[in-house]
């Protein structure tokens, strides 16, 4: 029997939020269908007080009036996931933007929603399961090829408990609603499975043993991988004012980083930006793979330009997409900036629900949902023995660099690394703007235990580098006051191997085709190299002639920096600033 949907009429409205008066049962998240004509306008009911309800509208609410019909679809708001995701554009409602722009014409409509995945194309499908297994919510089923991803088709996560395969589809090319294999529960029920299957965004999508991740994550950045790193499954925060370059980082990030899938999640960004990785992605090379980038990317747009009240779907609807990638045993990397603006968007539906304003006016239960949302990452154990990771990065805009702001805050008591950006480095040319005496990482121990193999001691040395670029800083203080001449030697020294460590190895030519990306098997030499820096003991009798020995030095690491690591430039630049540190330090 059909289930009869809720209906309703709007009796007041109040910006994008509609006070509706409805007959039937309806549930909290449920998606309304706002009828205008012939349009109608997606919303969420995120209140129900009685026999009416509050819907967050995602469009722009005008033509709206007392009386306009509401229909009640029955269902969560969810993403679609199958085949085909891989290189998408999509808005924070999952509509497949360059079809929408195709429909649309340059500027979007109201009301036109298209569903995501192609139902046209046809896909390899190849079996996996047979008839009589036994299978769970989450085990493959088959497989097609998404690129040079393997894309499991794996039993619909709504179906809890034991399932009997009792049919499967040989191979063949096939579209993604072709029904691929059946089920059979214990009370004797069919389940017919195709390769699409949907799930509710802000519902946690998970299943397997959660597991302490352990594995760095190489990122191509210096800064990153060696002072503040990033583990496989672990979770980060970028916050700095504007124009201190978080957006720029996090593009760094999804060119450059070591994972097999790259979710971008544009969460109220300016839309030039925006642009700017739609066009040049496609463009790009995946180092790893030597492949189209776009290949391992799913984009989520959702601008400054566009509804507000879609804002907060954005994020977990990219959210999804990446645990859902994780369930194949992939390494996922989500990408949300900013997180700010998400809260942003909180803060304005709390308060068209009247709700008790907490700091700065944000939602009381603000810290909470910043804390969920980083706690739907890190590494599963599946049920087939494979490790799938999600790490989830996100940028954070406080108002006028502000970190004490309560969206910061909330941020750090659950994120595993802190990368502080500094309007003043930015402003100074250096790139990464990430300023290492605020930054920090709670996973240095574990990169070590994972480095000592390829150089020994590095957690140790890493350390060591911290001190010294504190120390640095101290001294470079007191010079403001005293002057170099109120300083002594040693002190000098530890000074000019901070500045060397910070301009030579810490920053890097974001223009420059070598020093662009530095991959950990270029960064071990080249810090082993600081390294005997650090540990050397130099004796200069002035101090220009300190200064000069390390600029010199400096200078010549920065240009070796430029040349390909497997060149006999390179290996000769290194042997030859080897040699030298190694005369200098022992004199």
């Amino acid at each position: 029997m059909k289930k009869e949907h809720a209906t309703g009429r709007v009796v007041k409205a109040f910006g994008n939020l509609l006070q509706v008066a409805f007959e039937g049962a309806i549930q909290q998240g449920e998606v309304a269908l706002i009828r205008l004509g012939e349009l109608s306008l997606k919303g969420e009911v995120i209140e129900i007080c009685g026999s009416e309800a509050k819907i967050q509208v995602f469009e722009d609410t005008r033509g709206i009036t007392c009386g306009t019909l509401v229909e009640f679809i029955g269902d969560l708001l969810e993403a679609e996931l199958g085949p085909g995701l891989l290189s998408a554009i999509l808005d924070g409602l999952q509509n497949p933007l360059e079809k929408v722009a195709d429909r649309a014409g340059l500027f979007l409509n109201r009301g036109i929603y298209l569903p995501p995945l192609d139902r046209t194309k046809h896909w390899d499908y190849h079996p996996t399961a047979s008839v009589g297994s036994v299978v769970t919510r989450g085990a493959s089923l088959g497989f097609v090829m998404e690129g040079r991803i393997r894309h499991e088709i794996m039993v619909p996560f709504n179906l809890y408990g034991s399932y009997t395969v009792s049919w499967v589809h040989t191979s063949g090319s096939y579209t993604i609603e072709t029904v691929v294999a059946k089920l059979v529960d214990e009370n004797g029920h069919d389940y017919p499975i195709s390769m699409i299957q949907r799930w509710p965004i802000k519902m946690a999508l998970s299943q397997g043993e959660k597991v302490r991740p352990t594995e760095m994550m190489d990122t191509g950045c210096r800064i990153l991988d060696t002072q503040f790193p990033i583990l496989k499954g672990g979770s980060f925060c970028s916050p700095g004012p504007f124009g201190a370059g978080k957006t720029v980082l996090q593009h760094h990030l999804s060119k450059y980083s070591a994972v097999d899938i790259v979710v971008v999640c544009a969460c109220g960004e300016r839309a030039g930006e925006v642009v700017e990785v739609l066009r040049t992605f496609p463009h790009l090379t995946d180092p790893h793979t030597h492949e189209p980038l776009m290949d391992r990317t799913v984009m989520i747009c959702n601008t400054s330009s566009m509804p507000v009240s879609a804002r907060e779907a954005s994020v977990y609807m990219g959210l999804t997409i990446a645990e859902y990638y994780r369930q194949m045993g992939l390494d996922v990397l989500l990408l949300a900036d900013s997180t700010s603006r998400w809260a942003q968007a909180m803060r304005e539906m709390s308060g068209r629900l009247e709700e008790i304003p907490g700091e700065e006016a944000f939602p009381a239960y603000l810290a909470s949902r910043i804390a969920a949302f980083y706690e739907r990452g890190g590494q599963l154990l599946l049920s087939d023995g494979k490790k799938g990771s999600l790490t989830i990065g996100g940028t954070v805009s406080p108002a006028g660099g502000n970190f004490e702001e309560p969206v910061t805050q909330a941020t750090l008591w659950v994120v595993g690394a802190f990368h502080g950006l500094s309007k003043a480095r930015s402003d100074a040319r250096r790139y990464p703007a990430i300023d290492p005496l605020i930054s920090w990482s709670k996973y240095v121990d574990n990169v070590g235990d994972q480095l000592n193999t390829r150089l020994e001691g590095w957690g140790h040395k890493v350390k060591q580098a911290s001190r010294i670029l504190k120390d640095g800083d101290e001294i470079g203080k007191r010079m403001e006051v005293v002057g170099e001449e109120g300083i002594s030697m040693q002190d000098m020294i530890v000074y000019l191997k901070s500045e060397l460590y910070e301009f030579s190895y810490l920053q890097q030519n974001a223009f420059d085709k070598e020093d662009a990306y530095c991959p950990l098997e270029r960064q071990i030499p080249l810090f082993a190299l600081i390294g005997r820096l650090f540990d050397g003991y130099f004796s200069f009798e002035t101090h220009d002639a300190a200064r000069t020995f390390f600029l010199e030095l400096q200078n010549e690491i920065k240009n070796m920096n430029f040349l390909s690591f497997h060149s006999e430039g390179y290996q000769e630049a290194y042997a030859r600033i080897e040699e030298k540190i190694k005369q200098m330090g022992t004199r």
